[in-house]
């Protein structure tokens, strides 16, 4: 355990920021573009974040994967899910099948899966899944902590390894998804543990449960946080407490991204929350987080205020997985082919005098 608490360490204190100087360059050049100033949006924005992240003005997208974590949460054993515990095994085994929402996506979009099974309730071992069972399943919330202190360090550990795995085999952009039935009720417990937000604004319904599971859901979040007492300032507390192998797993990958610099897309809620837990644990984390799509789970946008970023568009999407980091990966390309391809005004022979004036206001900035 003394190894994986020092890893686990070596990885949250090694994180260092984006590159503020090179960041400023590129906002230069996007500047220089053929086009009025902040005329392109969150296209600008979102390329000169990806050079704050490499370290180059110019950059390209030549891999692309989402890591997905698998598992099961005790939790269900008090109805707060529409679905049985056994569609994480049946999706999970889908993953690799291309079957479900996020592999049409990201085959659509020539990205790869890489499918964690983290603790997913089966004896079984899934054709094609990364095998890095931790148990099956965690405890419920309610009767206890969802898992030990040290089980937490080891499923954060493992997500780290999976950013560490994509690094070395060169992925250029990341994203992080789940499968684990039951989780939207983990991550509003956790989301509610470390803002202090209501659980009214922070649980929804999920994939979709009947107005008496919904009350059932809220009164289960408020118990296990009054059972299992979390520490905010705590976020492996939090996390060990009311938290899931599945959510602590991602955690581990946006850590991991930003320690080996690499841009990493948040999809939904559940994505959200880890990302939040990872922000707190080192705020430079946020320097290499790009944002999807906007969830209509209601304690998305309470994390991502959290994190002060706002998402690339807004789909009404709700299905998890990492079904939006495709998406999104398509818009990150977009921007990087701006930034490298389009003239600027001296390559396209138009005098930019005119926007002097402009450049020296602040209200154009993305």
């Amino acid at each position: 355990m003394e190894n994986q608490i020092i890893e686990f360490e070596k990885i949250v204190n090694g994180i260092t920021g984006a590159d503020k100087e090179v960041m400023k360059e590129a906002k230069l050049r996007v500047d220089s573009l053929a086009k009025p100033l902040g005329s392109l949006g969150k296209l600008e924005s979102i390329a000169i974040k990806f050079s704050g992240i490499t370290g180059k003005i110019k950059n390209e997208i030549n891999k692309k994967c989402i890591i997905i974590m698998s598992s099961d949460n005790g939790v269900v054993e008090e109805g707060v899910a529409s679905a049985p515990q056994s569609v994480t095994l049946a999706q999970t085994i889908n993953f690799g099948r291309g079957l479900t929402g996020v592999a049409v996506l990201a085959k659509q979009n020539n990205a790869d899966l890489k499918v964690v099974d983290i603790g997913v309730n089966t004896d079984k071992e899934i054709p094609g899944v990364i095998n890095r069972k931790i148990r099956k399943g965690t405890s419920n919330i309610v009767k206890g902590q969802a898992m030990s202190y040290s089980e937490c360090i080891k499923a954060i550990n493992t997500g780290i390894e999976m950013a560490k795995k994509s690094y070395e085999e060169k992925y250029s952009i990341l994203g992080v998804g789940e499968m684990g039935i039951g989780n939207t009720t983990t991550s509003s417990s956790v989301l509610v543990s470390l803002t202090d937000c209501t659980i009214e604004a922070a649980v929804g319904k999920g994939a979709g449960i009947t107005n008496e599971a919904f009350a059932k859901k809220k009164w289960v979040v408020q118990e296990a946080i009054k059972v299992n007492k979390p520490d905010k300032n705590s976020p492996v507390d939090v996390l060990a407490k009311v938290g899931g192998f599945d959510l602590a797993g991602m955690v581990g990958v946006f850590l991991g991204a930003a320690y080996y610099k690499l841009p990493v897309v948040i999809d939904g809620f559940i994505s959200a929350v880890a990302a939040l837990v990872a922000v707190r644990l080192n705020p430079l984390v946020r320097d290499y987080l790009i944002p999807s799509h906007c969830s209509k789970e209601i304690g998305y946008n309470i994390a991502m205020k959290e994190l002060d970023l706002e998402p690339m568009v807004n789909l009404d999407m709700r299905l998890g997985e990492g079904s939006g980091c495709p998406i999104a990966f398509s818009i990150v390309e977009f921007s990087l082919a701006m930034m490298n391809n389009m003239a600027t005004f001296e390559e396209a022979e138009i005098n930019d005098d005119y926007l002097e004036e402009v450049r020296g206001e602040e209200n154009y900035i993305v």
